[in-house]
């Protein structure tokens, strides 16, 4: 089974630079996609419906912000168009697809860098989101949760780590929320199962040369429950082309996706 998260900074500059043909070539079994910056209806161009693919998104209700997506060549058993709850769902944050056992969830969760105010939703955000996670781990689906989590975790996480650490994305509040999902919540970073390895960067600031030196952030995720995670088998970060500030995280897992 192959998955596949990525922030598109946009689904139709994404398209525009050939992100829907390298992904048809990668043949994955689902396809999560977070800052879309459409609404459904405007995405009425071939191109956003390959052959194969049921499309499901989820869209803020301010145009042109945020907004999630999954694409799957498979008959999902069902679709939630969102968690239930305003903060997320009023800007498109939330969408899951269920598979027999597995469920797959493409989330964007809020970044804190454009002001405070936006910092304390995302604070919010992580503390609604912590006992819901724990539930999960305990009820005895599997979940991938896949998405643009907006904290690397660790300082091998980050290129930066020093000049960042009263940054958004990198406060020490929200590394040691990642610890705690990492821990005792008993989720699992799915990526570190198969790579330990250091500058697995995922995101780059469009400022300075910030892709040119490599000066990354991990901040895409695939967080999964410990069953499913101990499939992981091999991941990749596409950066041969680049199709938005985010490299698509592929992970294949040692799983089938089970139909009705």
């Amino acid at each position: 089974m192959r998955i596949i998260s990525v922030n598109t900074n946009g689904i139709r500059a994404a398209a525009r630079k050939g992100f829907f043909e390298w992904m048809q070539k990668k043949k994955p079994d689902v396809v999560c996609i977070q800052e879309t910056k459409a609404q459904e209806f405007q995405l009425d161009d071939p191109v956003f419906s390959p052959p194969g693919y049921k499309r499901y998104f989820h869209d803020a209700q301010k145009k042109g912000y945020s907004g999630v997506a999954i694409y799957t060549p498979h008959e999902p058993d069902d679709i939630q168009f969102g968690i239930g709850w305003d903060v997320m769902d009023e800007e498109g944050r939330w969408i899951r697809a269920d598979f027999g056992n597995l469920s797959v969830i493409s989330l964007y969760l809020q970044s804190g860098s454009s002001k405070e105010e936006r910092q304390q939703i995302k604070y919010q955000t992580m503390d609604y989101l912590q006992p819901l996670l724990k539930a999960m781990v305990e009820e005895g689906r599997e979940y991938i949760i896949c998405g643009d989590w907006n904290i690397a975790h660790k300082k091998i996480d980050i290129k930066n780590w020093r000049g960042n650490q009263k940054n958004s994305g990198f406060l020490p509040e929200e590394r040691a929320w990642m610890d705690e999902l990492f821990g005792h919540v008993g989720m699992v970073d799915a990526f570190r199962e198969v790579e330990t390895g250091e500058e697995q960067y995922t995101w780059w600031s469009n400022r300075g040369q910030a892709w040119a030196n490599n000066t990354g952030w991990r901040i895409d995720y695939h967080v999964a429950t410990p069953g499913i995670a101990a499939a992981a088998r091999a991941v990749e970060i596409y950066k041969d082309e680049r199709f938005s500030d985010h490299a698509p995280l592929t992970i294949d897992y040692d799983y089938k996706i089970e139909q009705g």
